[in-house]
């Protein structure tokens, strides 16, 4: 294996990778899986948002979506805000984001509903530095240029960071700049320091570009959550399938957890990453999460994340996340306080 990467190689690809967690995209939508066609049989379509090295790529290489009773039809989306507006169109009956992308949905009074979740290690969520910076700590940042996706998990994660520091948004210089852009401000020194997520986190890392200064354990929820439309989940059998479908979902996760190299190298294909950096990140965050209730821990944790964009002007007005929560399908999963899975530090 390479140990070190040429520095275009490896931020090329990523350059094009937008997460479920950006909090903004002005990308349009587009048909997936072969040409958009559908996986399974039977007269039912669960129509299914979905992004770059997703549920769909996930699912075929944990083999769950074999035997499917109803067709499943794809659709690629390049972030999660976009995605949520699909739903809210009916266009969409399900797909998967963020922590955040449902709290700014909700603010826009979107018709959605948040039916399943996942937690992971925050470790991934990272603020980052160049390995030269004389910064060591959150409160370095003072007077400091930060950039940051407006209105994504980063974006409550740097606000977080700074409050525990003693500090707010006021008292650094934030640039809002999309990943993409970010990734170049930073890599030319045009920032002090960049608040992102995984993969980027470990793009960076493993290209040696950079170093962590502060990650989001224990800062930020960790959860990604299945989104429905409320029409889809009141029609009888769509909503058997939405059930099918978050059990296979729930298999594949285990599958990843126990595959972190097989699942790397799909993932990898399906997202240009280099292969180092899909590992990586696998083990650092992605492969960790574990299938829990959405229970009033989610609740909670995700009004806060409401409350704190609110009182940044970024969300329009107040809302009530239960409201947008639909617990039918928790059954026997565990607390979304479950501990996150970890893999050997060594590996």
């Amino acid at each position: 294996m390479r140990r070190h990467l040429a520095a275009p190689a490896l931020l090329l690809p990523l350059a094009l990778l937008l997460s479920a967690c950006s909090g903004a995209s002005s990308a349009s939508t587009s048909s997936a899986g072969s040409g958009g066609g559908t996986d399974g049989k039977g007269s039912l379509t669960l129509n299914v948002g979905d992004q770059k090295g997703g549920a769909e790529a996930v699912l075929r290489a944990a083999g769950e979506l074999d035997d499917l009773k109803y067709k499943i039809r794809w659709s690629t989306f390049t972030s999660g805000p976009p995605l949520l507006e699909a739903v809210n169109a009916k266009a969409v009956d399900i797909g998967a984001v963020g922590n955040t992308p449902p709290v700014f949905a909700a603010g826009a009074n979107s018709k959605i509903s948040v039916v399943a979740a996942t937690h992971g290690t925050a470790a991934g969520e990272a603020i980052l530095v160049p390995n030269d910076s004389p910064l060591k700590k959150p409160g370095d940042l003072k007077g400091k240029s930060v950039a940051v996706a407006q209105g994504s998990s980063a974006h409550y994660q740097l606000i977080a960071s700074l409050k525990e520091a003693g500090l707010g948004l006021k008292d650094v210089k934030v640039k809002y700049l999309q990943p993409a852009d970010a990734l170049a401000a930073f890599t030319s020194g045009k920032v002090d320091a960049w608040s992102v997520w995984d993969p980027y986190t470990s793009q960076v890392l493993q290209g040696k570009q950079g170093r962590v200064l502060t990650d989001g354990d224990g800062l930020v929820n960790g959860l990604n959550f299945q989104v429905a439309a409320p029409d889809a989940l009141k029609d009888k059998r769509k909503s058997a399938a939405v059930d099918d479908y978050l059990r296979r979902l729930r298999k594949a996760q285990d599958w990843v957890y126990d595959h972190p190299e097989a699942w790397a190298k799909v993932w990898a294909k399906d997202t240009g990453l280099p292969y180092e950096v899909a590992l990586a990140a696998v083990k650092r965050s992605n492969g960790t999460r574990v299938p829990v209730a959405v229970d009033k821990n989610v609740i909670t944790s995700e009004q806060e994340i409401a409350d704190t964009f609110t009182d940044q002007k970024l969300i329009p007005r107040r809302i009530d996340f239960g409201d947008f929560v639909d617990t039918r399908f928790n059954g026997d999963l565990p607390p979304s306080t479950s501990k996150p899975r970890t893999y050997d530090k060594e590996s």
